[in-house]
């Protein structure tokens, strides 16, 4: 993702949790990050139980935060009003009456729906890639500080975790849709070490995984059967040190030159259509190894059975 402006409206996040009641989904604000381990999933709607977020300390970038909701929250789209959602959304308070965060459900009366865009169990045919690396890469003190000049080459090499702290920019809200929709999940991490776990599945999903290492880069590319769902995939090429736990950026993103933008020359780089979160005239388009959707669904994904039901069929 680049640096333009690309906030229109209020971002918003989804983090999945697991307790001993079963699983608890929480909707955070853009920019609150939460920790979660994937673990079994459901299908059954009882499952879906409600649960907090805890508000962290304030401080300045929590200030910037609250003025980006209050000033976003009035270009919110008609789109994103709660009885539009496919799921039920539940607003969670502070003492102050400050909303803190969001509860995310299944609906009950939509169980039908949830069959004929997910799977009644967890699927052996189609996987997304969870974009762990893309994850690391916009940490605080990662690329994107480099990138606005707040540090030198020495933050162009970061820490990769395999917990999920997911964010606007990994496209956690179709890892939520996905994963509760029963489709299997993957990651970076997995496919570099053995790229050939690709030839498992079917179909592929590819998210936001902007920074991808090469050998990721040509399993997916030659892969038949892709789903691109996010723009800005496959931006930017990185090698991982496993020894370390650390990513490096190697090309790409305007880096190690100017001229540079996708770092593998990707004749299908698509990422004109990264900065359109509305979605308001999606569409896929065919690619020789599959198809690629034309905005960034991150809010869509939330609202649209056409969409859940295209990308399943």
């Amino acid at each position: 993702m680049h640096l333009y402006p690309f906030i229109t409206y209020i971002f918003v996040e989804i983090m999945l949790f697991h307790t001993n009641q079963g699983m608890v989904i929480i909707l955070v604000l853009f920019c609150f990050f939460v920790s979660y381990t994937a673990t079994t999933n459901t299908f059954t709607v009882n499952a879906i139980t409600s649960g907090k977020y805890d508000v962290p300390t304030k401080d300045q970038s929590e200030k910037n935060l609250t003025n980006e909701v209050n000033i976003e929250n009035e270009k919110k789209p008609k789109s994103m009003t709660g009885d539009k959602f496919l799921f039920d959304i539940i607003k969670q308070y502070d003492t102050n009456r400050n909303i803190k965060s969001y509860i995310v459900k299944l609906k009950p009366e939509l169980t039908n729906i949830y069959k004929q865009v997910g799977f009644s169990s967890k699927s052996q045919n189609v996987a997304f890639i969870y974009p762990l690396f893309t994850q690391a890469a916009y940490k605080q003190g990662g690329f994107y500080d480099y990138y606005k000049k707040i540090c030198g080459t020495d933050c162009l090499t970061v820490h990769i975790s395999t917990e999920i702290n997911g964010s606007y920019s990994s496209s956690i809200s179709a890892a939520f849709v996905l994963k509760l929709l029963n489709y299997s999940q993957i990651n970076d991490m997995e496919i570099d070490k053995d790229p050939g776990i690709l030839k498992k599945y079917d179909k592929v999903i590819v998210l936001h995984n902007e920074y991808v290492t090469k050998k990721e880069f040509d399993a997916i590319t030659h892969h038949p059967n892709v789903v691109y769902l996010f723009p800005n995939a496959l931006y930017a090429q990185v090698k991982a040190d496993y020894n370390n736990g650390t990513i490096t950026l190697i090309r790409g993103h305007e880096y190690p030159s100017q001229s540079i933008a996708n770092g593998f020359s990707w004749q299908y780089d698509n990422s004109k259509y990264e900065y359109d979160n509305k979605c308001v005239s999606w569409q896929f388009t065919k690619i020789p190894n599959g198809k690629m959707l034309n905005c960034y669904p991150s809010f869509k994904i939330l609202t649209n059975q056409s969409l859940l039901y295209a990308i399943k069929n």
